[in-house]
Order: C-alpha cells, then structure tokens, then sequence
C-alpha cells in the first residue's frame, strides 16, 4: 500500500483548483500550448502520449502471485508516491469528483486529481464521471496524474502504478486520457468482482422488439466497433453504455459513465451520425485528432499523427440514449472479433464455447493500444485489458454467471473474411453487415447450422446480408480453391488455443475442453 488508505488524500500543491465548473476547465484547456480551438468551437488536444501505456503499468502488491499483470513492490509504490508528492507541492493541480456508476446500491465516488497545465483531462473525466450533488463525499477511487513528472527506469520514462489496497492510481508521464479513464475504472474491476460480479470491458444498448425491450451487452477491445455496434441504431435502439457495464448474478447490469469516449478515425456522418454530431458540439474535448490550424477543421480520415484519435462527450449529447437503471437484465452478449481470416460474420455459442471465447479474447490490435498492438493478431481474456486480478478468474466468473442466467452468446468478426482489408479474395464485414446481423440477432430471424470444426453454429442466412460467403468462409475458401488454407486455419487455430489456455492454470476445465 501507499501512504492513504481510501481517505480522500489530496496531496499538498502550490494552488489546487476544486470542483472547476465546465467553463472553468474550457478555460484552461484554452491556455495549453497544445490546446486547437476547432470549427465547432470545441478545443483538440495533441499530447505527447497517444495511446494506453501497458509496459508501463504495474500492480502494487507483495502478493504478486494473485495478478497476471506485472506489480512492483509496496516498498516500490511508497517510494514513487513520495516522489510525485513532492513534485505535486510545487504545481497548481485541478481536483475533479464524480460517480463510477449511478445505480443508487453501487455507487462509487472517484476522484481525478491532475496538474492543472493538462486541465483537458479533468474536461474529458467530468464528462465521464456522474455527478456529485453536493460535498462531503469521500472517495473510494482516486487517480494521481502527474503528466510533466518523469519516472527514469521505467519503459519510456513512463509508470502507472495501480494500488489497489489503497483505492489510488499514480500516473507519471502520461498526458493521454485513457490513463485516467481506465485508471479508475481499473480499480472498480476489482470491487465488481469481489461483488460477485465481472466488470464487462462492453458497450450496452437496448433493442425495441415487438413489446418487449431486448438488452444487449457488446464486449470488444478498444477501436475493434463496439463503440459503433453500440450507437448503430436498429428499430430505434437506445445505447445505455459505452465502454464498461458490471454483469451481477441473474444477469443484472449496472452502468459506470455519464459519457463516451469514441475512437474518431474515419467518423462518418453517414455511417455514424449521432457520435458524429456528439463529437462535433462545443461541449466535447477531442484528442489527438488531425487539424493543421487553430479555429480550423479537423480531418477524422488523416492518421499523420495518430489513428487513435478520441473524443468525450456526455451521454445525453446524444439525444437518445437510456438509463441503465431502467433496463431488464442481459439477454444477449456479443463478442467482438476483428479478424481476417476464417472467423464468421456471427456464429452462436453454448454455454462452454461461450465462456471459452470471451476468455480467448482474440481480435486484431488497434492503434488503442500502441504501435506494439496496432494490426497484430492478440489475446486479451475478455478483451479487458485492465482487469487487475488473475485472468483466469474472469472466464471462471462469466461460466459461473452465464449458468445464473443462460443468455445467447454470439462471436462477431467485424473485420473481414479471406484476407486482410483490401486483399485479393477478401470480404469486408461492413458496418451495414454487422447492423443487419444485431437486428436479426435481437429479433431471432436467423437461421443455424453446426460448424463441423468449431463446435458453434454458423448462419445459413441474415436478412440485410447478401453474401452468404461472409457468414460460411468456408465456402469462400472453397470457391476460391483455398480449401487446404482453410484446413491449416483450423488445425492452427486449435492448437494455439490450447497452448494459451496452458497459461491459465485455474481455469475451468469444462472452458479448456470447448476449443479442443
């Protein structure tokens, strides 16, 4: 553990700015050096940090053999928050509370406390944060973000250290948002778990079906569409989350933020228009997004800089949107898998293919995660890439969920089939694709056929999707006289699931036997 335990602590500053309103903080973002007013009259960010810092994160514990994630020792973590404190004793810092969460039985009061220089981050987090009505409330949850601070030995000067004893994240020499954003939501993983529940790295959206109101959760990691699948409206669907949900025994869900923050790269009005109007308000912060110059435009299309370009915005900005308070519990969960060799459009999972496949967690990288992700084939249990315990215990927990309240599980590819983007004998999933396959998933209109070599059931058709290639790669592989390749996919995809799950000793075994 650090120095404070859950107490509120707010280290000494030269100045400290409580609670700033909203026009407060847009007035300080307007001071950075960094900071572009946009044609919406909104500020974009560039930072020096432009994605998630994994090898620069580490658990705080003496107990490291219950973390599949890297830790440092208390000794470690005590010296470091020495280290940030006293810098923090000569900086004017912003402090920023709000809510993880709204349901009136799982409230959890967080607190952003960040230099005052890179105020767009307390902008974007109070976005994000319910709020507090009222003061006095202390928090469980506190972020220490000190982005101008250098941490020397450590991967690209950079640490975050995440106590969880404490209820505090320390962020050094990060000024990208998602430090704070996943720093606290990070540590309420663990309270969902020690709960009885899981934290769901998933968007959440509600479908209109006759009478009755179908609840989808959407799993995926971060640039894979689950943001889009979330706000892609079918019979007038409603998102409730974007990012993260808590999944309680007999399928309860409850909420964690007040907003989004969306991947903007190739944001389209056409394909998009809600994000694409929420993004394009005054009231948003944008990071990162390509702008050659102040009051000027933005281009979501050019990666120049980054193609991990984001926006925040509150939830409301949307003009639709519902509360997770007033929704039934889970019926469907999707999991997303970008991918682009043999995966389906969708396949349908039982109860041990699905917990298997969440626990897989297999996708392409996206530029959210680094260059050391960005197109590269990964495995992150339950695309939760900050799940703070050890990893197993997440696909042991979904089994054991899932049994409480048996809802359909369906594999999403929402990439493309054949090949890479573009190649010869490739085809894309398209965002027009993955819609007609949500609504007939909600409304139970497609038809199932067994896959000889999964196990799961693959789509004989979808209405909306005319190429029944896309749904049976099989037959593309066929036609195309790839049969052999498809063959080889199958026989390497089996093996290098067994030999991932070897990594995780605890894990069920009936989860182990689904890939076999």
């Amino acid at each position: 553990m650090t120095i404070e335990i859950r107490s509120g602590y707010i280290p000494a500053s030269k100045h400290l700015i409580d609670q700033p309103t909203a026009d407060e903080l847009r007035a300080l973002t307007a001071r950075m050096p960094n900071a572009r007013r946009t044609i919406y009259d909104n500020y974009n960010v560039h930072t020096r940090v432009d994605s998630r810092s994994t090898k620069s994160t580490y658990i705080v514990t003496d107990r490291p053999q219950e973390h599949t994630a890297q830790t440092v020792t208390p000794e470690e973590g005590r010296k470091w928050a020495k280290i940030q404190d006293d810098y923090i004793r000569g900086q004017e810092m912003v402090v920023v509370d709000g809510y993880i969460g709204n349901e009136a039985k799982f409230l959890t009061p967080a607190r952003l406390i960040i230099e005052a220089r890179n105020a767009n981050v307390a902008g974007m987090q109070r976005h994000l944060y319910y709020p507090i009505n009222g003061r006095g409330v202390q928090p469980e949850i506190t972020i220490i973000d000190t982005p101008n601070l250098t941490a020397p030995g450590y991967p690209s000067d950079r640490a975050i250290f995440v106590d969880l004893e404490a209820g505090i994240t320390r962020v050094i020499n990060s000024d990208y948002f998602g430090e704070s954003k996943k720093g606290g939501l990070r540590m309420w993983n663990k309270k969902v778990y020690d709960a009885g529940g899981l934290a769901l790295h998933a968007g959440c959206k509600v479908v209109p079906v006759g009478s009755q109101q179908r609840v989808l959760l959407i799993v995926g990691l971060s640039g894979t569409g689950k943001t889009t699948t979330t706000f892609t409206r079918q019979n007038n669907s409603k998102p409730v989350q974007d990012d993260f949900v808590a999944l309680m025994p007999q399928g309860r869900i409850y909420g964690t933020e007040n907003g989004c923050f969306a991947k903007t790269f190739g944001l389209d009005p056409k394909h998009e228009p809600t994000i694409y109007g929420a993004v394009t308000k005054r009231d948003a912060y944008l990071e990162n997004v390509s702008q050659k110059e102040n009051g000027g435009p933005v281009d979501f299309f050019d990666t120049s800089y980054t193609q991990n370009g984001r926006a925040t915005f509150v939830l409301s900005a949307l003009g639709w949107v519902e509360d997770a308070r007033n929704i039934g519990p889970a019926d469907v969960l999707l999991i997303l898998n970008r991918n682009d060799n043999i995966i389906p459009g969708v396949a349908r999972l039982d109860s041990a293919h699905a917990a298997a496949y969440f626990m897989l967690g297999e996708t392409q990288g996206t530029s959210a995660g680094g260059k050391d992700e960005m197109g590269k084939a990964l495995r992150v249990p339950g695309t939760n890439p900050f799940f703070p315990l050890r990893h197993e215990q997440q696909g042991n927990r979904f089994l054991e969920l899932h049994r409480s309240r048996p809802f359909e599980v369906y594999l999403m590819n929402t990439g493309s089939v054949g090949g890479g983007d573009g190649s010869a004998g490739s085809k894309k999933v398209t965002i027009e694709y993955s819609s007609a396959i949500v609504k007939a998933i909600a409304e139970g209109t497609i038809a199932w056929t067994k896959d000889p070599d999964f196990g799961y059931e693959v789509a004989e058709g979808v209405p909306g999707v005319d190429d029944v290639e896309v749904l049976q790669p099989r037959r593309l592989y066929q036609r195309t006289g790839r049969s052999d390749e498809y063959q080889q996919w199958v026989q390497r995809l089996k093996q290098e699931r067994a030999a991932e799950f070897k990594k995780y000793p605890g894990l069920d075994p009936e989860i182990v036997a689904a890939v076999r």
